[in-house]
This record gives structure tokens, C-alpha cells and sequence, in this order.
């Protein structure tokens, strides 16, 4: 039996809410910004009014907006998670770094599996775009959480399965509520990060599903080797 079709609504409802959710995190959109109306999405985006409606209904379950009948959506306080972070005050960003890769261990590498065998060819070439950003930012000595990100979000979306895509969208409000302020990185660690990244996309495109997976490993593993290493010894 042929393999069904995937759901090209469910795809472009995720990719609505991974756009307008890093827009939130970012600040972009901040707390009370009002969202457009639902007829503005579908003429912007070029999409039905049921993509638009999934969207809002998985960004307020993710506690990012809010609908008030009548009136419109509206962006809520996305810093929710920092607060959690402030009531553990023998715990700091270097502990929850750790804590957030390990998470990452248990979805990234499965995910990058997954869309070395599915990802299309528009797909690839936003993989290599953000990749892009990633690397030129890091070529210049510096880091950003978001953008380094991004191109991690965009692998779980070539998975095309909603439960990967949640759960790296709320690693990635985690990443963006917690994450101290960037900071340069050194030069060795800066290279290792740039080539790495390049590994795992060369096997994506590639349709590399083992290599694909065992460089995505290879590169968390080493940032969790490197997180660790910054975590205050026991006193």
C-alpha cells in the first residue's frame, strides 16, 4: 500500500505557528500586540481560514495568545517559563542548559533521521538558509539563541509530525524565556559548531538517514560536553 499523503493543512498550520511564535519570543510580537484578523492571514499568507484558526487554537494551547470574543487575539506575557527558573535560586542558566540539551538528545537526532528521508526540496532550501544565518553570525565571533535555533526548528519541520514539532517549539520558548544574555564563543568551539551543523545538513540533503542522525548526535553531544563544563563544581 502507498504511503497517504501528508497533510499539507496540518503543515501549513505548524509553519504559521513556529513563524508567529518566534516572532513572540523574540519580542517582536510583544505582550499585548494584537494579532491580525483572521481574514488578513488568509490573504497574506495565501491560506484557508481552517490553517489560520489550527494555528491560533495551538498558539493559545502553548499559552502564547489569547482570544477575547468580539474584540480579537492577543499576545500574553511569553516569559512565563523565566519565572519558574527565578523560584530555584540554587540553580542557574548553566544547569538549565544542561538540562535543556539532554531534552534535545531525546528528539533532535530521531528528528534529523526523519527528515533526511522526508524533506523536500523547498524544505532544504530553508535548512540551508537559516543554516546560513547561523554560521555567519558565528563566523563573526558571536551567538544568538534564536537564530542558532532556527535551524533546528526547521529540521523537526521536515518531519511533518506534529508531536516532534510541539515539542521542539516548546524546547525553543524555553531556549528564548531562559537562555542568559549571548555571549561570544571561542574560536575552536565556534569552528567545531560551524562544521558540525554543515554535517548534519550535508547528510539531510543527502537523504542520509544513519549519517544524518549520528552527526545530529555528534553535535549535541559536544554542546552538552560543553554545558556541563560550565556548571559550577560543588562547593
Amino acid at each position: 500500500m502507498a504511503p497517504a499523503a501528508p497533510d499539507r493543512r496540518v503543515s501549513l498550520a505548524q509553519q504559521l505557528v513556529l513563524d508567529l511564535s518566534r516572532q513572540i519570543l523574540a519580542g517582536e510580537l510583544p505582550p499585548g500586540s494584537k494579532l491580525p484578523t483572521e481574514q488578513a492571514f488568509t490573504e497574506q499568507r495565501k491560506v484557508s481560514r481552517t490553517v489560520v484558526r489550527e494555528a491560533m487554537s495551538r498558539l493559545q494551547a502553548e499559552g502564547l495568545v489569547e482570544t477575547r470574543r468580539g474584540i480579537g487575539t492577543f499576545v500574553v506575557d511569553s516569559m512565563r517559563p523565566a519565572e519558574f527558573h527565578e523560584s530555584k535560586p540554587q540553580q542557574g542558566s548553566a544547569y538549565d542548559a544542561v538540562a535543556i540539551i539532554e531534552l534535545r538528545l531525546s528528539l533532535e537526532v530521531e528528528a534529523a533521521a526523519i527528515a533526511a528521508q522526508c524533506a523536500s526540496p523547498r524544505q532544504l532550501a530553508t535548512i540551508r538558509a537559516a543554516l546560513d544565518e547561523a554560521n555567519d553570525l558565528q563566523q563573526l565571533g558571536a551567538q544568538s539563541t534564536r537564530i542558532d535555533f532556527e535551524f533546528d526548528l526547521q529540521i523537526a519541520l521536515c518531519t511533518g509530525n506534529s508531536f516532534f514539532i510541539d515539542a521542539m517549539n516548546h524546547v525553543g520558548s524555553t531556549l528564548m524565556s531562559a537562555a542568559p544574555p549571548a555571549r561570544a564563543v571561542e574560536s575552536e568551539l565556534r569552528t567545531l559548531q560551524v562544521r558540525e551543523r554543515e554535517q548534519i545538513y550535508a547528510a539531510i540533503a543527502r537523504k542520509d538517514a544513519d549519517v544524518a542522525r549520528a552527526a545530529m548526535r555528534l553535535h549535541l553531544t559536544n554542546l552538552l560536553h560543553h554545558a556541563r563544563a560550565a556548571v559550577p563544581s560543588a562547593q
